[in-house]
């Protein structure tokens, strides 16, 4: 499938809003790709992940968020499920899981009901590695701020928000995909040993 052409047919104007879903979208896109290729062992599904990525944000320009140009009816957390049956709609019903379950970190039927989202109550959570690849990717990238990565920190700060199973799942992602932050972490601790080492050396002779 293509989604660009998707795309074309639902945003048919070379406009702000169109030029934001595009650049953020190719973002996400690039860096679940990234990831999945760094991890060959998962056999995930690179064209998929591709396809998808492009289509996870289709639906937001039927929800109301003037700083991104959306001038729909709909509240923006409405955007994943509401991308999800367009998606389905044209034939693609895979693709149309990861529209509706990238929201936050996933969005499970409890924390739906207790916070009482307007969106329909069933689990709404990543399932396949796929989903949570693009999920997990999407966390890094702010559509009010196009092409800025954002570092491990503050993505996990943006979805403190959506509650505890969030933080959880994407700390589980990080663990699961990010080959970065593993390296990361080796550096740090192997430094540290470092800094002892030359600390107590002079007193070792």
């Amino acid at each position: 499938m293509n989604p660009l052409a998707l795309i074309d047919k639902y945003y048919p104007e070379d406009n702000e809003l169109k030029h934001i879903l595009l650049v953020h979208s190719r973002s996400v896109a690039d860096k679940a790709l990234d990831m999945a290729r760094k991890h060959p062992e998962l056999n995930l599904d690179l064209t998929f992940i591709e396809e998808a990525a492009m289509l996870h944000d289709i639906g937001i320009f039927m929800t109301d968020a003037d700083g991104i140009f959306c001038f729909g009816k709909y509240p923006y957390i409405c955007h994943g499920y509401l991308g999800s049956e367009l998606v389905a709609r044209e034939g693609y019903p895979r693709h149309a899981l990861v529209c509706e379950r990238h929201t936050g970190a996933g969005l499970s039927l409890k924390a739906i009901m207790e916070r009482d989202l307007p969106v329909p109550h069933r689990e709404m959570i990543p399932i396949s590695l796929e989903e949570q690849i693009i999920c997990f990717a999407d966390k890094f990238y702010s559509k009010t701020k196009l092409d800025k990565e954002k570092s491990v920190e503050k993505a996990r700060k943006s979805i403190e928000k959506h509650g505890e199973e969030g933080l959880a799942r994407f700390d589980a992602w990080c663990k699961l995909f990010f080959v970065e932050l593993k390296n990361t972490l080796k550096r740090k601790a192997l430094t540290f040993i470092c800094r002892i080492m030359l600390t107590f050396a002079p007193h070792i002779a």
